[in-house]
């Protein structure tokens, strides 16, 4: 019983662990604006290297930004670890890294609240445009409103940001159904950056950023279904069994 017990403990313990953590980057990212009049809400920066947020009301505009993941890669190291679908998802965190405001398009960085939500529609562009040379194709902030917001989004949470220019922050991000649908699939998944509350502005480093540990990151962690380990703990004691009756017979 003693050696059941020990096998038991060291062949299920990796199941039963932490989980297992994969890290996304992204496929795609822009910021997009107002201005200060509203003369940018038809203009693309997908290329601009930075994401950014700022509240409605700001000398410079409002700012969101978009993120897109491709989850299929997750979903297939989750399928070799666990088995096709025997997981769940556990956590699911966002890495942003602040910069300064390099660019008088931004709003300067201020404390407060900002939002995260998963948005429905994934059929947005990147785009190339930057600050210098906006684009007209790829999303715009007009487009992002009209076309790309809609009731079926849903609320990630919202956090608190210190109006910094440096640092790496964490955000760890609600597991709605559209979410968490989208990570079993191992589908593309769409984020908002917005502002939350009527003072808040950030400004991060994009996917374009030329360090690549100082760009955003989602990181997925997965562990296996209660069923999972019932089994793994049934074939270990059968196995215990089998070899303990071989014992006796010799």
């Amino acid at each position: 019983m003693k050696l059941a017990v020990t096998l038991l403990c060291f062949l299920v313990a990796p199941l039963a662990g932490t989980g297992a953590s994969f890290n996304s980057s992204p496929a795609a990212d822009a910021f997009v604006t107002t201005g200060a009049s509203g003369n940018l809400s038809g203009n693309n920066y997908g290329g601009g290297g930075a994401l950014s947020l700022a509240a409605a009301g700001l000398p410079q505009g409002e700012l969101q930004s978009v993120l897109q993941f491709n989850l299929g890669g997750a979903a297939a190291s989750f399928n070799s670890t666990y088995g096709a679908g025997q997981w769940s998802i556990q956590s699911v965190t966002l890495q942003l890294t602040a910069t300064a405001a390099g660019n008088a398009i931004f709003n300067t960085p201020a404390a407060g609240l900002l939002g995260i939500s998963w948005m429905q529609n994934d059929s947005w562009l990147e785009g190339t445009g930057t600050p210098g040379a906006p684009g007209a194709s790829g999303i715009t902030f007009s487009g992002l409103q009209s076309s790309f917001i809609g009731p079926g989004d849903e609320n990630l949470g919202t956090f608190s940001f210190g109006g910094v220019t440096s640092g790496t922050f964490n955000y760890s991000l609600g597991l709605t159904p559209g979410l968490t649908a989208d990570l079993l699939a191992g589908e593309n998944l769409s984020l908002r950056l917005f502002a939350a509350d009527s003072a808040v502005s950030g400004v991060f480093n994009s996917r374009s950023f030329g360090t690549v540990a100082a760009r955003p990151v989602l990181t997925i962690v997965a562990v296996p279904e209660p069923g999972t380990l019932a089994l793994s703990s049934t074939a270990v004691l059968l196995f215990v069994g089998w070899r303990l009756a071989r014992r006796r017979k010799a």
